[in-house]
């Protein structure tokens, strides 16, 4: 019996941050900040937040963590 095949997002590097894609879907991305620009050397966007954060895993894991409550969220006006 065959298996579906599901996609999963995946993380890309690029310059100055990495992105969260679900094939071409753009779900999510982490930025470096600029040096004494912020107190928070990352700062992150995914499913409608952000935020920051001193180390990378953790922005990612904020990214991560926004993503799947964006996906299980129900819409507030359903059409």
């Amino acid at each position: 019996m065959a298996r579906s095949r599901k996609t999963k997002p995946f993380w890309e590097r690029g310059y100055n941050g990495h992105v969260y894609w679900l094939g071409k879907a753009k779900l999510g991305k982490v930025t470096l900040q600029g040096a004494g620009a912020a107190p928070h050397r990352y700062t992150w966007e995914a499913g409608g937040r952000s935020g920051a954060a001193d180390e990378l895993p953790k922005a990612k894991q904020a990214v991560e963590l926004a993503v799947a409550i964006a996906n299980r969220q129900l819409d507030l006006f359903p059409q």
